[in-house]
């Protein structure tokens, strides 16, 4: 938008300014001018499909069957993957799962375990 600064919980673009604060509409989170400064200082936060927040070293558990790009592999429903990394970018999550080896996946179909 007119250069008005993201949203610090959820990272959304389409915020909008009303009167002494700016306001989020997809998280309602509202936040004061002055504070906005303070607000890029902090790391994004990592939800699962759920809103459970996530963290690096935590265990999920995969919500919907994933083909693997390049390969006829699916990573099923139930599947869970542990010791996951947390990483900026496209796909949310670095992590190993059995029988497949390292991927990225996306919070998006993943719960916390």
């Amino acid at each position: 938008m007119s250069g008005l600064p993201k949203c610090p919980q959820c990272g959304s673009e389409y915020t909008y300014d009303d009167g002494s604060q700016y306001v989020c509409p997809e998280c309602a989170h509202e936040w004061s001018k002055e504070s906005s400064g303070e607000a890029a200082d902090q790391q994004r936060v990592y939800k699962d499909a759920f809103g459970n927040v996530l963290v690096d070293g935590d265990s999920v558990t995969v919500i919907k069957d994933l083909k693997v790009k390049g390969s006829s592999s699916v990573v099923k429903v139930g599947t869970k993957v542990k010791n996951i990394r947390l990483v900026d970018g496209d796909h949310d999550i670095d992590c190993k799962i059995d029988g497949i080896g390292s991927m990225q996946l996306k919070t998006e179909f993943v719960k916390k375990a």
